[in-house]
C-alpha cells in the first residue's frame, strides 16, 4: 500500500472507529455491574445507619438543590424506629461527598456512613470509619443541641487533623440531611 494522505486518513478513521467501537462495548458490558455495585453500597449504608427495624420505605425521593436524595422511613411493626437519609456536600476537597445519615425516631444522630468521595487519601478519606473515628463523634448526638460546625468556626465538632476542608464538607451534608429530614418526615 503506497503511503498517501488518503491512506492515512483511511487508516487513521479504521482505527478511531475500531477504538470507539470497543470503548462502547467495554462500556455496556460494565454499565449494569457498575449500577449495582452502586446500589449495594447505598443498602449496605441504610443498613448500617438505621437502629434496629422489621420494615423499610421504598425511599420517598426529594429534590435538594439540583439531587434527587431519597429519605427511608424504617419501621418496627407499626412504631417508626428511624430514618436514613441520603445527603451530599460539593464543598469537599475532592469534590463531591455522598452520605448516608442515620436517624432515631426523635431526630437524634444513630450513625452516618459515607456512600462515595473523592478525598485526599491519607488527609480526608479520613471520613470514613475504616480510616478513623471521626465520624462517631456525631452518633447519639441531636442536630438541635449539637453545633454542627468545626470548634474553629464555633462548633462542636472536632476536625480531622489537616483536613479542615474535608470535616466542614461532612458537616455541610450532615447539616442537609437534617434539613431534608426535618422538612419531609
Amino acid at each position: 500500500m503506497k503511503s498517501s494522505l488518503r491512506n492515512m486518513v483511511m487508516v487513521l478513521l479504521l482505527i478511531s472507529l475500531i477504538a470507539s467501537s470497543a470503548v462502547g462495548i467495554v462500556y455496556q458490558l460494565t454499565e449494569e455491574p457498575i449500577e449495582q455495585a452502586k446500589a449495594n453500597k447505598v443498602n449496605q449504608a441504610i443498613a448500617e445507619v438505621l437502629p434496629p427495624f422489621t420494615d423499610l420505605s421504598e425511599g420517598k425521593e426529594v429534590d435538594c438543590e439540583g439531587e434527587i436524595v431519597k429519605v427511608y422511613t424504617a419501621k418496627s411493626g407499626s412504631e417508626i424506629s428511624g430514618y436514613a437519609v441520603e445527603t451530599f456536600s460539593k464543598n469537599g476537597f475532592g469534590g463531591m461527598i455522598k452520605l448516608m445519615v442515620g436517624y432515631m425516631s426523635d431526630g437524634t444522630i444513630n450513625k452516618i456512613a459515607v456512600v462515595s468521595h473523592n478525598e485526599t487519601p491519607g488527609l480526608g478519606d479520613k471520613i470514613e470509619k475504616s480510616k478513623s473515628d471521626f465520624a462517631l463523634q456525631f452518633e447519639g448526638k441531636h442536630p438541635d443541641t449539637f453545633r454542627l460546625a468545626v470548634k474553629k468556626d464555633g462548633g462542636d465538632v472536632d476536625a480531622i487533623t489537616a483536613s479542615t476542608i474535608s470535616s466542614r464538607a461532612f458537616i455541610d451534608a450532615v447539616k442537609r440531611a437534617n434539613q431534608i429530614l426535618t422538612e419531609n418526615k
